[in-house]
């Protein structure tokens, strides 16, 4: 895998884990579904040029 992508989810897996510490699991799921999306999403917008 390449740099740009490892270093986003690694920097949201800590910010999750630092910030969910209340969370139940599902809500932690769901969070870190929507944060993967975000960070893909973000990735191939980059990527596309513009």
């Amino acid at each position: 895998m390449q740099l740009e992508i490892i270093v986003p989810v690694l920097m949201g897996c800590a910010l999750l884990w630092w910030v969910g510490g209340g969370m139940s699991w599902t809500t932690r799921l769901v969070v870190t579904a929507v944060t993967l999306v975000v960070i893909v999403l973000v990735v191939l917008f980059e990527r596309s040029g513009f």
